[in-house]
């Protein structure tokens, strides 16, 4: 017994000093990892926004490319998206996303259709970009994207600033009532992520009617 209850003790001893050993990030000046009472209430309210429609602009920037687009339509029904962008993105021309978890069609502005099982790295292979879009459907309402660890940040009047997830640190810059009914909802955020960068500036969002 004396053996068991010295090796459970070294155990334990082991475990601690491993978990103390893990460097975690310093939180930025004036922001704090502690959601203010009210955090579950409006997280839950924006996590009922499934269905919507926005415009606005997309830029991104990484060590070896850039580009921007206009995003003339995102529309999001629960899980399935589509989205319209034009301009740089993808080439001159409309590009056309639409997609679900797990599955995305991309048509490309020359008319030329992929499809993939793994969204992202289709986007990667058409583009050369690292774009997390199925995160960003929950990023843009300012709430992590399940099924992956993630940390946020509420600045000193209880906003929500930032969500460290994915290795992405997802930055609120500007927030806006644009639907009545829920709480603000991001109208600016960027993305980094090493040297890339993600910048999405929302213009206006609307939510749709449930289906009949």
């Amino acid at each position: 017994m004396t053996v068991l209850r010295y090796g459970f003790a070294l155990i334990l001893t082991l475990t601690l000093a491993a978990c103390a050993s893990v460097p975690k990030a310093p939180l930025p000046d004036g922001l704090t990892n502690q959601p203010p009472a009210d955090w579950a209430q409006r997280s839950a309210q924006l996590t009922q926004l499934t269905r919507w429609e926005l415009q606005g602009k997309l830029a991104v920037k990484q060590p070896d490319d850039s580009g921007s687009a206009i995003i003339n339509q995102w529309q999001q029904v629960d899980e399935q998206y589509h989205l319209l962008l034009s301009s740089a993105f993808l080439g001159v021309g409309r590009t056309e996303l639409e997609g679900m978890p797990g599955y995305l069609s991309l048509t490309m502005p020359d008319g030329k259709n992929y499809r993939s099982n793994d969204p992202q790295q289709l986007i990667q292979a058409a583009t050369g970009w690292h774009f997390p879009l199925e995160s960003l459907t929950w990023w843009i309402r300012g709430l992590p994207a399940p099924g992956d660890d993630f940390e946020l940040l509420f600045d000193n009047s209880g906003e929500l600033a930032a969500i460290r997830q994915q290795g992405w640190d997802i930055r609120i810059d500007r927030r806006q009532s644009f639907i009545d009914g829920y709480p603000a909802l991001p109208a600016r955020i960027t993305a980094l992520k090493g040297e890339r960068r993600i910048r999405l500036v929302i213009t206006q969002w609307q939510a749709l009617g449930t289906s009949s």
